[in-house]
């Protein structure tokens, strides 16, 4: 499932959400990415998206991930618009039966979501805005997926 929202979600209610009434889940990993206050220099974080477009391309990666691993359940929620330090800006979920399905499918939309997802992110501090772009670091990572056992399509 996926959600693109500005209002903030509560992790657990999320996860109890995912969960209910299954008993094949035997693993849940969960990841909740941040805004963060990088010593004094985001006072704001705003992110963008086109409507449609991205709900479509995120829909897209979930089958690609359910497609690659067992997965009983995902969830992807991405909040937009203007975001204080602290605030939430994503969860991601996913449930398997073992643990290594949901580990490595939570971390394939990380990567992905960090790389390609179709997000704009300004960063707002005291010397004014920027936009922010992937690290090489998270290009390196995302490009596990196109080698390997869970070699990307």
């Amino acid at each position: 499932m996926i959600r693109v929202q500005q209002e903030n979600f509560d992790i657990g209610a999320e996860i109890a959400a995912l969960t209910d009434g299954r008993t094949d889940i035997g693993a849940i990993v969960s990841f909740t990415g941040t805004v963060r206050d990088q010593h004094g220099a985001v006072t704001e974080m705003t992110l963008e998206h086109y409507p449609g477009m991205t709900e479509a391309e995120l829909q897209r990666i979930e089958a690609q991930a359910n497609s690659r691993w067992p997965l009983q359940a995902s969830l992807i929620v991405h909040r937009t618009g203007a975001l204080k330090p602290g605030d939430n800006i994503v969860l991601v979920l996913t449930a398997s039966e073992h643990r290594e399905a949901a580990f490595d499918a939570a971390q394939f939309f990380m990567d992905y979501l960090k790389t390609s997802a179709p997000f704009w992110k300004r960063e707002t501090g005291p010397d004014g805005s920027k936009w922010v772009e992937a690290k090489a670091g998270d290009e390196t990572a995302a490009g596990r997926w196109s080698t390997g056992k869970n070699a990307a399509e």
